[in-house]
């Protein structure tokens, strides 16, 4: 049996009103938007109609989903955290690297009526290699210590703004083009001591090639000196909590505030910041959750 079938056959609940946990998180409170202009999307592939909440592909570590809430929801739960969706019922869910087997989405309906439906996640096979003999970088230098507190605070601001805008909608195309030099999800054992996986897709370039938005979107964050690790580093935010981050830039031709379409041109291959060539890495989340950009960009077609 497939997995989409699997995670059919197990239904949702209906609760009725007077059921419902009480331990359910409050919504957190709105935050300042940005707002973008609509978009005309590209249409997402047809709707398989798994379970309760109509997601367009199955479950699976690293991925994402697009879904449709039961008519008359009013509240959307997923894992415990509050998650937005659109007027016209569809969001966005994610599946981190190192997902939980398991999924727990909740509506609540208007009715007083709960549906619940858990959701199969299975895992994925990452590229793990063992350098039994080599071991980890050294302790930081000052000057990192000293900078990366900042750096991080900008990260983290920069994701803490919620935009408005469909990227999200669209089918993601490939911000560059060349070889895939590094895999999301990889990674390195030392010595015994696991290092951090792999947060992207690494694309590799010659310095200056370009690199375009895979989605419509909002500039979040441009960075106008290089980051300690991430040289000159660009966040685009595709809306409901998805967005695109673009690492070792050489140029970034955006500003904070800026609304950018599929396709167009943002900023340029670079080698700035920790690496060892010109490259991209491309690294997506949805919300705290890492997402692996490359199947949802599919064939890259040089």
């Amino acid at each position: 049996m497939t997995s989409a079938f699997r995670i059919a056959a197990l239904g949702a609940m209906i609760i009725m009103p007077g059921s419902c946990n009480a331990n359910v998180p409050n919504k957190p409170v709105a935050k300042p938007a940005i707002t973008a202009p609509k978009p005309a999307p590209k249409p997402v592939a047809a709707p398989l109609s798994i379970g309760a909440f109509k997601l367009n592909r199955a479950p699976i570590q690293g991925s994402i989903s697009l879904g449709t809430v039961p008519p008359g929801t009013k509240r959307l739960v997923v894992s415990g955290q509050d998650v937005s969706f659109a007027p016209d019922g569809r969001f966005v869910v994610g599946f981190g690297r190192d997902h939980d087997a398991t999924s727990v989405i909740t509506a609540f309906l208007d009715d007083g009526r709960v549906v619940t439906e858990r959701l199969a996640v299975p895992k994925r096979a990452w590229k793990i290699e063992n350098l039994k003999t080599v071991r980890r970088f050294g302790q930081p230098d000052a000057e990192f210590q000293a900078r990366r507190p900042g750096e991080l605070a900008q990260i983290n601001a920069a994701r803490r703004t919620e935009v408005t805008s469909d990227g999200w909608r669209q089918r993601l195309i490939w911000p560059a083009k060349g070889r895939i030099s590094g895999l999301f999800g990889s990674q390195r054992i030392y010595a015994g001591e696991p290092g951090a996986p792999h947060s992207g897709v690494d694309v590799a370039g010659p310095i200056g090639a370009p690199v375009v938005s895979p989605a419509d979107g909002v500039v979040t964050l441009a960075a106008t000196t290089p980051f300690t690790l991430e040289g000159y580093l660009l966040i685009i935010d595709h809306g409901m909590g998805l967005d695109s981050t673009f690492l070792h830039l050489s140029k970034i031709h955006v500003k904070v505030g800026d609304m950018v379409r599929q396709g167009q041109l943002v900023a340029a291959i670079g080698n700035t910041g920790r690496t060892s060539g010109p490259h991209l890495h491309w690294g997506m989340k949805w919300n705290q959750e890492r997402i692996d950009p490359q199947p949802l960009a599919g064939p890259m077609g040089l």
